[in-house]
């Protein structure tokens, strides 16, 4: 597994300390099976690091010497107040940390070892993703009329990341996220996806990791295919995608019946729709 260094420093530790997260995926985050299975059985920790409204980081002697972050600050389930009372006497550092550098520094956690296979048996894909050259270079040239100047992009179903390689070389930085973690693992490891701007998760489950209008656009390439079987669960997906763009949404299909159905629902969620070739 490469080397992650954003926690070390959030941490204020050194690079070569060994810091861990309790859970193993975003979406684990929201449900914290683990951290709760942690804190039932109790830890015996020599110290702490408190990552002011963040989360916690326990020094643990057994079995490893090692850092465990624990944070429940994208649950529903806030049981680490329940716990701080207990560790306030081992505290030996306070950190702060915005809010976008701590997501940076567990997106690059969960990256990495995903890519570093720590979550899995067995590699199912060993083939890197192929980038269709034609199809990026399509893409640098339809989208700079209709992306905005500047802020914050959230790409969704952006898989290995192809559709991305033409917002990179437009000189944007998207937050690029998809449900299919061995697709993203291919693209972290073919060095198309970077680490800190990578996601594994459900779309509709990103509301809970993020207020609503906190991109500037939210985009989707090539989208689908989307039938009247599977309209329902897409419309779910784009839908909660487009609550959190704040100025304008972009998704691109493959059929014009699924043009007029996306824009159909986004028009009526309140937005004004406009179709292009």
């Amino acid at each position: 597994m490469a080397q992650c260094v954003l926690l070390n420093r959030i941490l204020e530790l050194d690079d070569r300390e060994s810091v861990f997260l309790a859970e193993e995926s975003w979406q684990d985050l929201l449900y914290l099976p683990v951290t709760e299975q942690i804190l039932e059985e109790g830890l015996d920790a020599e110290g702490c690091i408190e990552i002011s409204g963040l989360g916690w980081a326990l020094h643990l002697k057994e079995p490893a010497q090692i850092w465990l972050l624990l944070t429940d600050r994208y649950s529903t389930r806030k049981i680490l107040p329940e716990e701080t009372a207990a560790w306030q006497s081992r505290i030996i550092g306070r950190v702060e940390v915005s809010e976008e550098d701590f997501l940076l520094a567990v997106n690059e956690y969960l990256s990495l070892s995903l890519a570093g296979e720590l979550f899995c048996q067995s590699c199912l894909l060993q083939t890197a993703p192929h980038y269709v050259e034609e199809r990026i270079e399509r893409l640098m040239h339809l989208l700079p009329p209709l992306l905005p100047d500047g802020g914050r992009l959230l790409e969704i179903c952006g898989g290995s990341g192809m559709a991305t390689q033409a917002l990179l070389r437009l000189g944007r930085r998207p937050l690029t996220m998809d449900s299919d973690r061995c697709e993203v693992c291919q693209g972290l490891k073919a060095g198309g996806l970077d680490p800190k701007w990578s996601m594994v998760l459900d779309a509709r489950l990103l509301s809970s990791i993020f207020p609503a209008r906190s991109f500037r656009a939210v985009l989707g390439f090539m989208v689908g295919l989307i039938d009247d079987f599977n309209w329902p669960l897409w419309r779910d997906i784009l839908l909660h995608s487009a609550s959190l763009a704040d100025e304008r949404v972009l998704f691109t299909v493959y059929t014009q019946k699924e043009a007029e159905l996306i824009a159909r629902a986004l028009e009526e969620a309140g937005w004004r729709g406009l179709f292009g070739d």
